[in-house]
């Protein structure tokens, strides 16, 4: 049976919710001795879920529910955050030159699954988000398909200026603005930064060799 860690807490309805929520869930990782590689994944998705949350009018001062579940160490984790408000969040497409409104999808864009429930005790919602390990979703990706930038990860090939190449690395970074670019190394040409919610054309394994790609005799 596969081996599950889960903590529950309530966060105060402040801005510095936030910064706490995402230490609070590296500590926890740590703890459970879970592996690094969905670690800044969830930490991103988890501050936005609460982002969005302390955005919510609710009535009184209620807090804000964190559930946070690690099965595997770290293979899955599942990350809810429920508030007292109504009404259902939407995946927003804001124009280029809005700052604000990306939240959820970026949230889209990194989870392997998200959604909302209705609270089962009390009045508001629930919004939960999976993320996965590298290799852990049990769906793998078509052999050729259009993902999102964030989702994109070393050994795959993307569709780039006309052309295939070999994804090398892949790290995230933030904007002055605060939204999430990814910048992916290639194997040929200079590398790409741009947003991690923008599309790219990928498919799994390395490049065909091109029309006029030099040929080595074994």
């Amino acid at each position: 049976m596969a081996e599950l860690c889960e903590v529950n807490f309530r966060l105060v309805r402040r801005r510095s919710s936030v910064p706490r929520v995402r230490a609070l869930l590296r500590a926890k990782l740590g703890e459970w001795r879970a592996g690094e590689a969905p670690a800044d994944t969830a930490e991103l998705v988890l501050s936005e879920l609460v982002t969005n949350a302390l955005r919510v009018a609710v009535p009184g001062d209620r807090m804000i529910g964190v559930r946070i579940m690690c099965r595997d160490r770290g293979a899955s984790l599942r990350l809810e955050v429920s508030d007292a408000g109504g009404g259902r969040p939407v995946v927003r497409r804001p124009a280029e030159l809005e700052t604000g409104g990306r939240g959820l999808l970026l949230v889209e864009a990194l989870a392997y699954r998200w959604g909302v429930d209705e609270r089962s005790a009390g009045i508001g919602k629930t919004v939960w988000a999976e993320v996965m390990a590298p290799g852990a979703a049990s769906e793998p990706v078509a052999a050729e398909a259009e993902i999102a930038a964030a989702t994109v990860r070393p050994g795959q090939s993307v569709r780039v200026w006309g052309a295939w190449c070999t994804v090398r690395s892949v790290r995230s970074e933030r904007y002055a603005s605060g939204g999430l670019a990814v910048v992916i190394g290639l194997d040929d040409g200079p590398g790409l930064r741009m947003d991690a919610a923008e599309p790219l054309m990928v498919r799994d394994g390395v490049r065909p060799p091109a029309a006029g790609d030099p040929v080595v005799a074994s």
